[in-house]
């Protein structure tokens, strides 16, 4: 296995440990960020199991942190309006963040219903004002991820490379697999966080788990190579099913 200095392998048994895992490392992280300097600055990512581990720390985990501290931004979203069922801010607001009580000022959304361009360069300004920046990154706390079955993760999609505008923080590539635009943070933001998570499920995704962590390196076909934080940390969480193909597993 391939994987870099800076990252690590959790494999768990299946889609429901894997929401558990994840809710379990929003709350170790979040407790950490809060205990450092006393905000947890958090990129959320839509999907299925962002979703039910949103539920969980709903329920769950609703006191197991103060989150007045919290502050939630976005990974990528959807150019549709927020009330769309396609939007990841209405998942997210339904699931999460309505259940936990947060304040409407402490969630900063993209707004998928603008115009793309536009919507990005906006959501560029507000990483620029609200976050901490080091070297001229905005860095955040945690930045969740997942993976497609074709190893796209934000909404960085194969056949383009994805540090297209990396100096732009945000921006609205045209997905041609899906006719429309896409609103998505750059790697030059991705790779600055203190903790990327990428988590994926599913035997859909094992091939392009192997190629993305063992095979060789061409960010333009598997986009979520490009994933290498530093001075932060990458951590792949995934299922036995998505990581059936990697070298080392079990049968």
């Amino acid at each position: 296995m391939k994987l870099g200095p800076r990252a690590t392998l959790v494999v768990v048994a299946d889609e429901t440990a894997l929401a558990r895992a994840v809710a379990d490392r929003f709350i170790a992280n979040a407790k950490s960020a809060l205990a450092a300097h006393d905000r947890f600055d958090v990129a959320l990512a839509g999907g299925s199991t962002p979703k039910a581990a949103y539920a969980l720390l709903a329920a769950e985990y609703r006191d197991a942190i103060r989150w007045e501290g919290v502050r939630f931004f976005f990974g990528d979203e959807r150019c549709v309006p927020p009330a769309d069922d396609q939007s990841n801010f209405k998942m997210a607001s339904e699931t999460l963040l309505r259940p936990v009580g947060v304040a409407a000022e402490r969630v900063f959304r993209m707004r998928g219903e603008d115009e793309p361009l536009q919507a990005a360069r906006a959501y560029a300004e507000v990483l620029r004002r609200e976050l901490p920046a080091e070297e001229g990154r905005p860095v955040f706390d945690f930045i969740m991820l997942g993976m497609g079955p074709d190893g796209h993760t934000a909404s960085l999609f194969p056949g383009e490379d994805p540090l297209t505008d990396d100096a732009a923080l945000v921006r609205a590539p045209f997905v041609a697999k899906f006719d429309t635009y896409r609103i998505t943070l750059t790697p030059r933001v991705l790779n600055a966080a203190r903790l990327v998570e990428v988590a994926t499920a599913g035997a859909p995704k094992a091939d392009a788990l192997a190629a993305v962590l063992e095979g060789p390196r061409d960010p333009r076909t598997y986009p979520s190579q490009i994933l290498e934080p530093s001075p932060g940390r990458l951590t792949w969480l995934v299922d036995e099913a998505a990581a059936a193909k990697l070298s080392g597993q079990p049968p």
